[in-house]
């Protein structure tokens, strides 16, 4: 059985491929259960992708050529500690992609991307926390469905771009290579919840990072983890 996903270009990570998480959010959809996402190359944009469901999962292809592959996996999803809003709204004032962005564009984290538009997610570091990120981010009316719910998507895709800024400036360029990610309940647009990604490590050129959307009260909504492969720049 065949189907196809087109990447809006809305939904961009660099600007001629899809953000990461979006991409890994929009094909866990087509399976049922806890999937794990791993992307083999830059999804295009714009255009019709294939999504050919096999007996252990899924893959998708343009016009042939392998971009990603989608299977069930039951992992155990280690979540970081929740961080206080207070102190994930200081945290992002030390946001590196203030500074330099290689992806300036990117829906997730990208600070040229307007209001209403990106998710303007800036995950700074946070303080007496090595190697933890955090941001506030409360989702737009403009992202939610006809019932005021965040699309499973776009969770991902805050989840996505603050496991990257773990790793991420002081000269290392990454790109997301695998993503899996467990909803406990809905996120709802115009509430505020907070996003917390922190380090699990590193092997080689990948960079391990776990993260998780928090509610205001602390209780996780969404975790995940993701492998981020180390690029030239």
């Amino acid at each position: 059985m065949s189907q196809t996903l087109v990447i809006p270009r809305r939904f961009c990570g660099p600007p001629d491929s899809g953000n990461g998480g979006w991409t890994c959010g929009s094909l866990a959809q087509h399976l049922e259960g806890q999937v794990e996402v791993t992307l083999r190359r830059p999804p295009p944009l714009g255009r019709p992708l294939e999504i050919t469901h096999l007996a252990e999962g899924l893959v998708l292809s343009d016009e042939g050529a392998l971009v990603a592959e989608a299977t069930l996996a039951n992992l155990d999803l280690e979540q970081p500690q929740p961080v206080p809003a207070s102190i994930a709204a200081e945290a992002t004032k030390g946001y590196k992609g203030f500074e330099h962005h290689i992806f300036p564009t990117c829906f997730t984290c990208g600070p040229e991307r307007a209001e209403h538009d990106g998710l303007r997610i800036f995950a700074g570091p946070v303080t007496g926390r090595p190697h933890t990120v955090a941001d506030c981010w409360t989702p737009d009316a403009s992202l939610s469905d006809t019932d005021g719910m965040v699309p499973e998507p776009i969770v991902w895709a805050a989840l996505d771009c603050p496991s990257g800024w773990v790793h991420l400036g002081d000269g290392v360029v990454a790109l997301l290579g695998r993503m899996t990610a467990r909803l406990h309940s809905k996120v709802e647009a115009g509430v505020p919840y907070v996003v917390v990604a922190e380090s699990a490590g590193a092997e080689g050129r990948k960079r391990y990072s776990r993260s998780a959307l928090f509610t205001g009260e602390g209780e996780a909504v969404a975790v995940a983890r993701a492998t981020w492969i180390v690029v030239e720049r």
